[in-house]
This record gives C-alpha cells, structure tokens and sequence, in this order.
C-alpha cells in the first residue's frame, strides 16, 4: 500500500455535545464538539468525521451552527452527515464549512440522491454512511449476511449491505463509511469479516469504523481491505492518541501521514 493510512477521529453529536455509547446506545456525554475537534485537528487527526446521530430518527436537519464552528477550528477535511435529505442540504452544510457529506437513510429511501449530489458536487464529496449489522434469527442468533439501517441504527431495513453498497459506489458515491453496529462501542476489535466482503465489492475508498478498542486493533483492518480507520470513544476519553494509533499502524509496515502537530510532541 502506497498512499498513506488516514487515521479519523469521529464526532457523534446530539443536542449540540459528543456522545458515545455501545451499539448504537447508552449514549453518554464525551465533551463539547468544538473543542475535540479542535484538540483533533492539533494531534495530528488527517480528518474529522461529524455525524449528527439523532437528526434522521427525530426527522429535524443537522445543527449546521455546531458544523459552522468546527469547521472554522479544524485545517483538515470535515465530513458532515446526519439529517442530510436532499442536495440542498449538502449545499447548505458545504457552505457551513464540511468538506464531504454523509449520507445514509435519505439515500436507501430514493437511491438517485447519491448520483444527484455528486453529479453536482462531484464524487469525492460524497461519503455514503452504512450502519451495518449482521443478520439474525429470532432467537438473536446470526444466520449469515448482513443487512442494512437506516435512523441512526434504529430501523432494520431488508436490504444486503454488502449489494448495498456496491450499488452506492456504482450510483456515484466516493467513499463508504462502514459502520459496523455489532462491533460499535465494544473495543473488540473491527469486523474484519464485513470490510472484507465490502473490499472484495468495490473500488472506492473504505473507512473501517465501529470496535477500535487497541492500538493493534487498527493494522488487521487495514489488512482487511480498509483505506481509513475510524475511532471515537478511544481518542474522547483519552485511552489512546492519534500517534499511538500511527505508530501501530507505521510498526505493522503501512504508510501515514507525519504532520508538524504530531501529538507525541504536545
């Protein structure tokens, strides 16, 4: 691999505070936005991801003046997604200060919205935001595959995640976030059987998200197909740093990317 690792600290907003929780819930407070990002964007972080977790489920738009401010704090791109329904609101969010949107339940509901927005914008601003979970039976047990949801993780839809988002990187999309709930908050690791079967399908950029719990957590996912790694809980309440993770993923032999803010010197 000869382009650089990226290594992604992820906020996920609701009410205007970071919250964090395992699978998709019990959230709990983690701190105010502005300030990680900023504190990110100092450590050394290549990108910032900022998905407003409640605004699809509780049908309100994304709090574009939280965007405006991060965005002013932060010199390295910012995806934005949450509540995103049409290509006004990319505009809107592009003009708030994101650099790419991520899109998720609008975009299962009317798939064309994917080709819209980069038709307009151009692909690489479009993420497609997947929250992925593993099928199962009624007695909770898996019985193979994956499947989609939409509202933050709250509604299942009969819909293969991994056709999904093949479909998506045909429609235009220039990266998915794979958003692994099984593994979301368990600092287990990342499912490595998911950005697999992601990888195999297609060519666009993978962002491996949902289980970093370890600095020798993020190597295999690389390994496994991923372009980027993804990490909330470990990077907000101070378990890991952003050079620790690179140093891992520099010792396992991948490539990253040293900025003058590296966070070993703060």
């Amino acid at each position: 691999m000869s382009v650089a690792v990226r290594v992604i600290p992820c906020l996920d907003v609701d009410a205007g505070r970071v919250v964090k929780g395992v699978n998709f819930v019990g959230l709990r407070d983690a701190g105010d936005p502005v300030e990680l990002a900023r504190q990110y964007g100092e450590q050394g972080a290549d990108e910032l991801t900022f998905l407003d977790v409640t605004a699809s489920s509780g049908n309100r738009e994304t709090t574009y003046e939280v965007v405006r401010r991060t965005a002013e704090e932060v010199f390295i791109p910012l995806t934005v997604g949450g509540g995103v329904r049409t290509v006004e609101d990319v505009d809107r969010l592009l003009r708030h200060g994101a650099d790419k949107v991520g899109v998720n339940t609008a975009a299962i509901a009317r798939p064309e919205l994917i080709s819209e927005v980069a038709d307009r914008f151009g692909a690489q601003v479009l993420v497609l935001s997947a929250d992925v979970r593993r099928r199962r039976g009624p007695d909770g047990a898996p019985t193979g595959g994956y499947e989609i949801t939409t509202h933050g993780g709250r509604t299942g839809v009969d819909l293969d995640a991994i056709e999904w988002c093949a479909r998506a990187a045909e429609l235009g999309a220039g990266e998915i976030l794979l958003n692994s709930m099984d593994a979301d908050g368990t600092k287990d690791g990342f499912d490595l059987e998911l950005i697999r079967a992601v990888r195999a399908e297609v060519a666009i950029p993978v962002i491996a998200s949902g289980g970093a719990g370890a600095v020798d957590h993020f190597a295999p996912a690389v390994a496994a197909g991923a372009d980027a790694v993804l990490a909330a809980s470990v990077f907000h309440f101070a378990e890991l740093t952003i050079g620790e993770v690179k140093d891992g993923l520099t010792a396992a032999g991948y490539p990253v990317r040293r900025g003058r803010a590296d966070d070993r010197s703060l």
